[in-house]
């Protein structure tokens, strides 16, 4: 099976071999454990390398200078965490881990190389950074206009569809350390408002959380409950070929 990594980038578009090859090789030699609430890369930081979540959970945030937190996207498997890096100065906001996770790098050279190169794996990364924009325009959207039930519906079913779109998990359930104050910051909202929604969607039968294990009872629900599209994933791949592997696993959800 390929890599979380390929699946991510192959929702955008078909790779060939070889360089379905060369991505496989790049994750796999420049491993690295990292515990629970570790950061990969600080705020004011310059790194050579660019990382890519292998396993685990890892999210974007910023800490304000009242020691606020917001967190402005959760990085999944598959996901490259840092794209640009390469090229900036300094990262205008942190990332860090929110579970154990193995987190790949990639050295920017490398990189460089891939993106001057390799005009389907540079197309690929475009389209993930089309994604991470889009993912965060709904962020913006759940602050200006959406009620806090559909924001903690909206933000669970999309975590679902990402996971399930990388492979990680072949039915509704999915292992995920996040507490109610990770939550809290990524939607706005207080741990006490997070928890009222989450006992809203049990007591509806929509989802079911036994510690770290999320389960989606009824995703057609949830998506309801959320008024959720998906376009903003720009998942085109798995609308337009049903049949590859990545429609296959997105079949009925999106």
């Amino acid at each position: 099976m390929d890599s979380p990594f390929v699946m991510k980038l192959e929702q955008f578009r078909r790779f060939s071999d070889e360089d379905r090859r060369l991505l496989s090789e790049l994750t796999s030699k420049r491993q690295q454990q990292y515990g629970a609430r570790e950061d990969i890369v600080r705020e004011g930081e310059h790194s050579p390398d660019i990382h890519v979540v292998i396993s685990g959970l890892a999210c974007r945030y910023k800490i304000l200078q009242d020691g606020r937190r917001q967190i402005m996207a959760f990085l999944v498997a598959g996901d490259p965490c840092d794209s640009e890096i390469f090229i900036l100065k300094e990262m205008d906001h942190s990332i860090g881990t929110l579970m154990p996770s193995v987190i790949a790098s990639i050295p920017g050279d490398t990189m460089k190389d891939l993106l001057l190169n390799r005009p389907g794996i540079a197309l690929a990364f475009w389209w993930n950074t089309l994604q991470d924009e889009g993912v965060l325009r709904e962020r913006i959207i759940d602050e200006g206009r959406r009620d806090a039930y559909s924001r903690i519906a909206f933000m669970i079913y999309e975590i679902l569809l990402r996971l399930r779109a990388v492979g990680v998990m072949d039915d509704e359930s999915f292992d995920l350390a996040i507490t109610q104050t990770d939550l809290a910051d990524a939607t706005g909202l207080t741990p006490v408002h997070v928890n009222r929604m989450l006992q809203r969607l049990r007591e509806e039968k929509l989802i079911a959380v036994e510690g770290k294990r999320w389960t989606v009872l009824d995703p057609a629900g949830l998506r309801k409950a959320a008024q959720f599209e998906a376009n903003y994933l720009h998942l085109d791949r798995a609308k337009d070929e049903p049949d590859s592997e990545a429609g296959k696993r997105l079949k009925g959800l999106i």
